[in-house]
């Protein structure tokens, strides 16, 4: 017998939510079968089968916060299966043989009153601290103490008759029900998922901690138009790969930060970190949410490996399939809202990053060639989040003035970037 418990998943990592069980108890699984899904901040991770066996005890349920190391299932051999299950069951009865009259009233209480608290699964403590029930009177039917949010709301639902006395309290609260459950103002609840939260608390931590400020400019995206369009075809025979805007971008994007060093780095305590290597975030919208892949050692990669590096990761972020390698470190971001029709935002910086660039639609717009002439160009508006703690305006301007420089001269971009 061996219990599958949950597996280190990385450095930042120290928890996880049991997104589904993929194995039933009662079934036979080999060594390396899938047996459960796991949703970690990053990403979703899948726990296999370390032996043969039988899937005889499913400790934690789906929906259950687990920490690293610990046991969520039972895993036997063939002959052990039914074994341990008459165990408990036998036990029960020769404990209670002694003293018929109190064993039914104390020993439920009795065993897991000492450590039920501690016992406790995170969501079952919040349930009962919502329901207002004292985990020191819940009964586990794990066997090995642990309270879960079945064994809270069973609880719930037995002291009925002492809940009846402070029913005038709870009077107070009714009306709220109604309305949340108007049949003519539909509405669901749904929980957050792990991934959501940590998105959420994020965006809010990076807002609260760096003094972060927007500025933009417009990029005439002739020139980038007309290369694709003279070089598309021949691209894509050469290098099974279409040129796209993001290569252009990213090179763009490298170019500017070997100019502007701080925009590449981070804040450490009272020091600034500069790095001097190239590892550009693409902020790709997944099912599960926003995920930030990271390209490594942009400076180093081809239009061609760039457009193929983003083009697998943004498949395995659609097939919620990257690794947490594929997540890690980024120096910097690059965010296109114009794939979603957005004219104009003010990105979010990707902790502990200091600079983000958003990318916007691209749009005909009359634009002043001299003072006589004016001419329909693709504009696109782009703009730089940075912290202001360590980057002034100045530099941020000038930073992105460099970006919009080398998108509007691409030949610049083989020399630059």
């Amino acid at each position: 017998m061996s219990q599958i418990t949950v597996p280190a998943m990385g450095e930042s990592i120290t928890e996880g939510t049991i997104y589904k069980w993929v194995a039933k108890v009662g079934d036979k699984v080999s060594f390396g079968d899938v047996l459960l899904e796991m949703e970690t901040d990053k990403v979703n991770i899948e726990i296999s089968a370390e032996q043969d066996g039988v899937l005889t005890e499913i400790l934690r349920q789906e929906g259950d916060t687990v920490q690293i190391g610990e046991a969520v299932g039972v895993i036997s051999a063939a002959g052990e299966a039914a074994a341990p299950a008459p165990a408990p069951a036998a036990e029960a009865p020769a404990a209670a043989a002694p003293a018929p009259a109190a064993a039914p009233a104390s020993a439920p209480a009795a065993v897991p009153a000492a450590s039920s608290n501690a016992a406790a699964t995170p969501a079952a403590r919040k349930l009962a601290r919502e329901k207002g029930i004292d985990l020191d009177q819940v009964n586990a039917r794990d066997p090995l103490g642990r309270i879960s949010p079945a064994d809270v709301n069973g609880a719930g639902s037995q002291p009925a008759a002492p809940a009846a006395a402070p029913a005038p309290r709870a009077a107070a609260p009714a009306p709220a029900a109604p309305a949340e459950f108007n049949p003519a103002k539909p509405a669901e609840r749904k929980r957050m998922s792990r991934r959501r939260q940590t998105i959420a608390n994020r965006l809010v931590e990076a807002q609260r901690t760096a003094a972060m400020l927007t500025t933009f400019n417009e990029v005439d995206m002739t020139a980038i138009l007309d290369v694709r369009k003279r070089r598309k075809q021949s691209f894509f025979e050469k290098n099974e790969v279409n040129l796209g805007f993001m290569s252009f971008f990213t090179k763009a994007v490298v170019g500017a930060l070997k100019k502007f060093p701080l925009l590449n780095a981070e804040i450490d305590g009272e020091d600034i970190i500069e790095k001097h290597y190239y590892d550009i975030g693409i902020a790709v919208a997944a099912k599960e949410g926003l995920v930030v892949p990271v390209v490594r050692d942009a400076d180093r990669l081809g239009f061609a490996e760039i457009e193929r590096t983003i083009g697998d990761l943004a498949k395995k972020a659609r097939n919620n399939a990257l690794g947490l390698a594929d997540l890690q470190g980024g120096t910097f971001t690059i965010t296109n809202g114009g794939v979603f029709g957005s004219l104009l935002s003010t990105p979010i910086l990707n902790a502990p990053q200091v600079g983000i660039l958003g990318m916007h639609k691209i749009q005909l717009r009359p634009v002043a060639i001299d003072a006589e002439r004016m001419e329909n160009r693709p504009m696109m508006y782009i703009a730089l989040s940075y912290d202001h703690r360590i980057v002034d305006g100045a530099e941020a301007v000038q930073f992105l003035v460099k970006v919009k420089e080398l998108l509007e001269d691409p030949e610049a971009l083989l020399l630059e970037g």
